[in-house]
């Protein structure tokens, strides 16, 4: 397999040319320039934007993405060269060779080399970073200053998703004498070789500002400066000017239409799920499981919680937009009449005020609530309150409890919980997001099932990470969905209506990118929107 560059910015730089006005000479195609460009969300932190203290979600990757570039990259239409031009897979010494590019530079000007991508490499192997699993790489190898040799110690599928897309090239002059990264906080730690110098962050006001850095090797950036700014009301700060782009509620789309502003909606990739602690009775049982997820009306959830925006979502996680979506995946209808028949066939015994046990003790769970972050935005989360009456419409008494996010996340990762509704992203990248969603012993996301308990779909999860011809990959992972979705482990709910919108008159196209920015991140903030 060979990549290389095919002119992917030369289309987009025409459709921008032609519908901002931008005129053509006889020479090269020259870009309007903005003094800056301001990004909205409403809860400001994420951290500082390098690989060691960026917040571990995706907004938190992206406020890092600026500045720090990859070997490959994404767009709308999918992988895109980055730091490496073009790239070969050889099968049988199992390594991936990079070409890099001729005349990169670090933002205080020193080149750019593959020295630097193979200390990378070792670097994230001393030092873990949560979004690269580097358990399959075994080293790198420079071969000249422009080409680097990654050697695998087994097939790894995900490789260019996972890695290749995802890692953070670091400059080995800086990094080479830090011990302990997570506790750097010279101003060099934010030296990469991105499209924006890093400048400021007030984590009070979460505020960011970013500037354009002049040498970049794609060209210089098209605004001189980018800024985040935290705000609660998207309509009014982008009528208002004070944004160019924001993330926005459904309901929002037609007033901000009317205003002028692109409306952009995403694919879906991000999933709220009822986590369930099936390490303790009675939801170590299967069949209680299932009488969970046949008591809960999902469609009922979007409509009286989310207006109807919204799509009730796999019970096989993956999304339905996604390449590798099994569309026979076991499905639970709303069914209470069935989730009873399941109880007492359990053993439990129908009061008239709900179910109890053969000993006479009360049929009772509680529901952990939270403020959930979606696509970057705090969502005000009413599910708990219908998933409430749901279940308790089927005998099963609930104790609803609405906490911080952090939180919940905490009793989470405890299994001090009966069950949690929670959300993430990542459903459109590749598929490991099933390993990393499902395995036990997978670290860094609280919204990992961590199941266990099928040895079968245990196996395939493995086996289809080291399936390296897609059509085979594609048969294991369907089977993994139907495998999932017939333990139940989590209750995937709905995929909520993901929007954002930006202000078209700076002549900027923002795009929702193709399986999600890095590992499938469902915001419209992609890096090359800013790059010529």
């Amino acid at each position: 397999m060979r990549i290389g560059e095919k002119g992917f910015l030369w289309k987009f730089a025409l459709l921008a040319a032609l519908v901002t006005g931008i005129l053509l000479s006889t020479g090269p195609l020259v870009f309007a320039r903005v003094k800056e460009v301001r990004i909205a969300d409403s809860k400001g932190d994420w951290g500082y934007p390098n690989p060691y203290r960026h917040y571990p979600r995706g907004p938190g990757y992206i406020r890092m993405s600026w500045v720090f570039d990859t070997l490959i990259w994404k767009d709308d239409k999918g992988y895109i060269p980055a730091l490496a031009g073009k790239w070969t897979y050889d099968p049988k010494a199992l390594s991936f060779t990079f070409e890099l590019r001729k005349g990169v530079k670090w933002h205080d000007g020193r080149p750019f080399s593959s020295e630097d991508v193979v200390f990378t490499i070792d670097y994230f192997k001393k030092h873990p970073y949560t979004w690269v699993p580097m358990g399959s790489v075994a080293g790198a190898e420079a071969r000249g200053k422009e080409k680097v040799v990654i050697k695998l110690n087994k097939p790894y599928a995900p490789f260019l998703a996972d890695i290749g897309g995802v890692l953070p090239i670091l400059p080995k002059h800086i990094w080479q004498n830090v011990i302990d990264p997570r506790k750097y906080n010279d101003p060099k730690a934010f030296i990469g070789c991105g499209p924006y110098k890093f400048m400021d962050f007030n984590k009070a006001k979460g505020t960011y500002l970013y500037e354009a850095f002049e040498e970049y090797y794609q060209g210089r950036p098209r605004a001189d400066r980018l800024i985040y700014i935290k705000a609660r009301n998207p309509i009014m700060t982008l009528s208002s000017g004070k944004a160019d782009l924001a993330n926005i509620k459904p309901d929002m789309a037609k007033t901000l239409r009317k205003k002028g502003m692109v409306i952009l909606e995403n694919a879906r990739g991000w999933n709220k799920k009822l986590m369930i602690n099936h390490k303790k009775s009675p939801f170590h049982d299967r069949r209680f499981r299932k009488a969970l997820a046949h008591a809960i009306n999902r469609q009922e959830i979007i409509e009286k919680a989310h207006r109807g925006f919204g799509s009730p979502a796999s019970f096989g996680l993956l999304s339905p937009d996604h390449e590798f979506y099994n569309p026979n995946t076991p499905i639970y209808d709303p069914d209470p009449a069935g989730a009873r028949r399941i109880l007492e066939s359990m053993g439990y015994v129908k009061g008239a005020d709900g179910f109890y046990t053969r000993d006479g003790l009360a049929l009772k769970t509680e529901v952990l609530a939270s403020n959930i972050t979606v696509a970057g935005e705090s969502v005000a989360d009413r599910d708990g309150e219908v998933i409430k009456r749901q279940l308790e419409g089927v005998g099963i008494r609930v104790d609803l409890v609405n906490m911080e996010q952090a939180t919940a996340d905490g009793r989470i990762k405890k299994w001090n919980f009966d069950v949690a509704i929670s959300g993430h992203g990542g459903l459109l990248g590749d598929a490991r997001i099933l390993n990393q969603m499902i395995l036990p012993k997978v670290t860094g996301s609280v919204n990992s099932t961590r199941f266990g308990a099928n040895e079968e779909l245990v196996k395939l999860l493995k086996a289809q990470i080291a399936e390296m011809d897609i059509s085979k990959r594609k048969a294991i992972v369907f089977k993994i969905q139907e495998i999932y979705a017939d333990e139940v482990p989590a209750i995937s709910l709905y995929y909520p209506a993901s929007m954002a919108a930006y202000n078209p008159k700076k002549g900027i196209r923002w795009y929702f990118t193709k399986g999600g920015i890095s590992v499938g991140i469902p915001i419209s903030q992609n890096k090359m929107s800013l790059v010529k």
